[in-house]
């Protein structure tokens, strides 16, 4: 079963905010406690609560010293590289949304105008008629990347086949004998051996003449 959506604002009620701040509290010191010892990382936590006089650190005073000590070392750069405060973090959120947003419009303008080609060349001429200047634009755009994508699908196709044919040649000169030049080869020698005027069973062929051009002979 899915988890309530929590609302993230101040909670009035002082028990229930007592509450939620023990059962807050110990899940953050133990999700410290994990990415520590399953990233092998150095994190501290320090948590301040204004009806307690010292804050509740972890895992030890003496620990939390020296991890700070080695970010306050680190030069300022460095410090701020990954550094977030509740604005920069929905700054960052906003900015992604922004982005995905964007790519979403683009992605339903190519698919509005796709349409609207499709409808062109399936419908009369009514359809086009009743495109404003802008869609015309956009749609000879959509038809102009269209030709371009077929065009380099058939660059693609006939450079496979030259690949293929320049490898069935290299094939060939590399000792191997076309199918059809071994049968001829064979057949002439089978000629050669029971005498000069045999007839070949594919055509008229001797060794004086080569082929003729006349009828099969049986």
């Amino acid at each position: 079963m899915a988890r309530k959506k929590v609302k993230i604002a101040y909670i009035a009620n002082d028990a229930k905010r007592k509450a939620t701040y023990k059962t807050r509290k110990n899940g953050l010191i133990k999700k410290t406690k994990e990415i520590s010892t399953l990233c092998g990382v150095e994190a501290c936590a320090i948590i301040y609560y204004p009806n307690e006089p010292l804050p509740e650190v972890w895992p030890s005073h003496f620990d939390v010293q020296r991890v700070l000590y080695k970010f306050m070392t680190t030069p300022p750069l460095e410090q701020s590289k990954k550094m977030f405060n509740q604005e920069s973090f929905l700054m960052q959120r906003l900015t992604k949304a922004r982005e995905q947003l964007k790519k979403k419009k683009s992605e339903n303008w190519k698919e509005e105008m796709s349409l609207l080609m499709f409808k062109c060349l399936s419908y009369s001429g009514s359809v086009a008629e009743n495109v404003n200047v802008k869609n015309a634009n956009d749609l000879l755009w959509v038809i102009d990347q269209n030709l371009k994508d077929v065009d380099q699908k058939i660059k693609r196709d006939q450079s496979h086949e030259e690949t293929l044919v320049a490898s069935n040649s290299a094939f060939g000169l590399n000792g191997e004998m076309d199918p059809i030049d071994r049968n001829v080869q064979e057949m002439m020698q089978t000629n050669a051996n029971s005498g000069a005027n045999e007839m070949v069973p594919f055509g008229c062929f001797n060794i004086s003449n080569g082929f003729s051009h006349g009828p099969f002979v049986h």
